[in-house]
């Protein structure tokens, strides 16, 4: 590659890597809309902190995991300048890292939705540290890596490898089954279900804060996936197209069995961008559009049925929108991006379902794992006390609207 193109691949991931970052302020005010008005800065600490935490654990540890990389050497031979380097010129190889790691401090972001309001903060900063660190970059190593034989497996025995272009699997599915075992872990909110059966509605505090937040995560997300081309030559349109009407199909069907519910179409669109990550770079556009509208619909019931009859007190509802969209999607890719679906080809039915199961089952089990060792150790929810004064001035000692809280007005 010549000198252009190489400085033209490293502007084009550093561009995506700044739009992917962009989408954890989009997690932060889906969060705080959502969330009662005194949980909402706890909400923005902890996106925030689990980033700085997040970098922290990937470029330690998570990333070599990952890709058997080290970034403990001298500055010009990470940069890629010095004689002999094995690290690509112009530092592509950091901002590959950059781009990397905004996914995987995606992961905590999305668990930060389901266990709103009653976690404390130190506890859940030490389980992203091992989430980010070691759980995630084993998954994200076996199918962007290739790790453990896995990828290879798949197509020796069903023809092709498991195909997750943007991470419907490796980021989204595992996010939100990581999140259904600590969400199980910590427990309901005090209050959400009585003794009788009886489920206590909580309403969002701020509908126009959702909204913004999800515009913010809609917009990132399209540096989400056509970025994940990684490179300037082998970006592709189809990606941004397939995007846009997996979006439109989220919204549309989340609006119309949701009965015109603001939350739900908010979060429809995001149902439909999480299961289009897998086949985005194989599926034709109205394949994508089939994809999305059914993400709509599986977000919109499956979310009811966790509050309401499974009892499942996931706040944001990070479990039905990322971890069974992001299962729906990894699977529709091996169905919709057949050529008898007008897809490309080159997917298999049968390794996109073993390879999407079998990445939920290990998030669900580290969930279960980490949560469950935290619990029994330090703990990691609010006394009652705590939760019903509310996150903010239990852990953080201020409000959302400081000057309101003493003035009175």
């Amino acid at each position: 590659m010549d000198a252009s193109g190489r400085e033209a691949d490293v502007f084009f991931v550093l561009m995506g890597a700044i739009l992917v970052f962009a989408m954890h302020a989009g997690f932060g005010f889906l969060e705080v809309g959502t969330v009662r008005k005194k949980n909402q800065v706890n909400g923005l600490m902890k996106i925030l902190v689990d980033f700085a935490m997040s970098t922290i654990a990937y470029f330690f540890v998570g990333y070599g995991v990952a890709y058997g990389v080290s970034f403990l050497q001298d500055a010009a031979t990470i940069s890629g300048t010095a004689p002999g380097s094995a690290f690509a010129a112009n530092g592509y190889d950091l901002v590959k890292f950059f781009f990397l790691l905004t996914f995987a401090a995606a992961i905590p972001a999305i668990i930060s939705g389901g266990i709103a309001e009653r976690a404390r903060f130190a506890p859940q900063l030490m389980a992203t540290a091992v989430i980010v660190g070691v759980a995630y970059p084993l998954v994200e190593g076996v199918f962007w890596n290739g790790n453990y034989g896995v990828q290879t497996f798949l197509e020796a025995q069903f023809g092709a490898k498991m195909n997750d272009f943007a991470g419907s699997v490796v980021v989204h599915a595992f996010g939100g089954w990581v999140a259904l075992g600590a969400v199980l872990m910590l427990g309901a909110r005090h209050g959400r279900y009585r003794k009788d059966g009886t489920v206590v509605g909580i309403p969002p505090s701020n509908i126009p804060f959702l909204s913004l937040g999800s515009w913010l995560l809609c917009i990132g997300w399209f540096g989400f996936n056509v970025m994940s081309a990684q490179s300037v030559a082998a970006i592709n349109g189809l990606v941004a197209i397939n995007s846009l009407m997996a979006m439109a199909g989220g919204i549309l069907t989340s609006w119309l069995v949701g009965r015109n519910d603001p939350g739900f179409a908010h979060n429809g669109a995001l149902a439909g961008l999480v299961a289009v990550c897998a086949g985005s770079n194989v599926m034709h556009p109205l394949g994508s559009l089939a994809v999305g509208g059914a993400a709509g619909v599986l977000f919109v019931y499956a979310f009811t049925w966790c509050q309401n009859k499974w009892k499942i007190d996931d706040v944001l509802g990070v479990w039905p929108l990322h971890g069974l969209c992001g299962l729906w999607g990894g699977i529709a890719c091996g169905i919709f991006g057949q050529t008898a679906l007008g897809g490309m080809g080159g997917v298999s039915v049968m390794s996109q379902l073993v390879g999407s199961i079998g990445g939920a089952l290990f998030a669900f089990a580290a969930g279960l794992a980490i949560y469950g060792a935290i619990k029994a150790t330090i703990g990691i929810r609010l006394t009652q006390e705590q939760e019903f004064r509310g996150a903010d001035l239990s852990i953080h000692q201020i409000g959302a609207t400081p000057e309101e809280d003493v003035t009175g007005r």
